[in-house]
């Protein structure tokens, strides 16, 4: 199975996680994000991917693309460890808490977003950082008091074992991180943060430990 992805990408941050909670080996090729204008961009990676983003997995002839897809994807062909509950009402909480992440936080901190920031529209980078700053900040406030009320119990975001919930938040922090995103009172955040760093799967999928890191 072969891996496109990038360092310090939060989409491949994901799959790497759940490659490694899976004990899945991939063949990982960097996509550089920012040399050559973007290696996203080149005509070879946009025929594995016309949406132009990593991550994607090609294995065999087929190819994927979406984490949240590949990842459901690699749960459903090597099920063991799950990555979801089995109870269908957590299932469902999970993949709400996942979406919230990378479907309305992620989203608005995508490099081609903030490239549009600066070139189109004219700002600087500190504008860039206050506008991550501002989304991320009050998404991780809302995926707090999601957590707080979550129909389930245990350390992780996924309840007694990690999964798709912690996958999505453990990049998500990381770029809080990265943006200067205050979060020390997010007390369930920060309380599943400590569990997945105890685990190697967790640890090794960091992008300071990544072959193409610039860290």
């Amino acid at each position: 199975m072969k891996f496109y992805g990038y360092f310090r990408s939060s989409s491949a941050y994901r799959c790497r996680i759940a490659f490694n909670l899976k004990g899945v080996q991939t063949d990982f090729a960097s996509v550089h994000l920012r040399r050559e204008g973007g290696q996203q961009k080149h005509p070879d990676y946009r025929s594995i991917n016309p949406q132009a983003l990593v991550p994607a997995v090609k294995d065999g002839d087929f190819v994927l693309t979406q984490s949240l897809a590949i990842i459901e994807w690699l749960d459903e062909i090597h099920p063991h460890p799950p990555l979801l509950p089995s109870n269908v009402d957590e299932r469902a909480w999970v993949r709400a808490f996942a979406q919230s992440i990378a479907c309305d936080i992620h989203p608005l901190q995508n490099l081609r977003v903030l490239d549009y920031l600066k070139t189109e529209l004219g700002q600087d980078q500190h504008a860039a950082d206050l506008w991550c700053r501002r989304w991320i900040g009050d998404g991780l406030k809302a995926c707090e008091a999601l957590l707080e009320r979550r129909p389930f119990k245990g350390p992780f975001a996924n309840g007694d074992r990690p999964g798709l919930a912690d996958i999505c938040l453990i990049p998500q922090l990381f770029s809080a991180d990265r943006f200067g995103v205050e979060i020390s009172e997010l007390k369930h955040l920060n309380a599943v943060r400590a569990a997945c760093e105890e685990l190697e799967a967790f640890a090794a999928a960091h992008p300071s430990r990544q072959p193409d890191s610039e860290a």
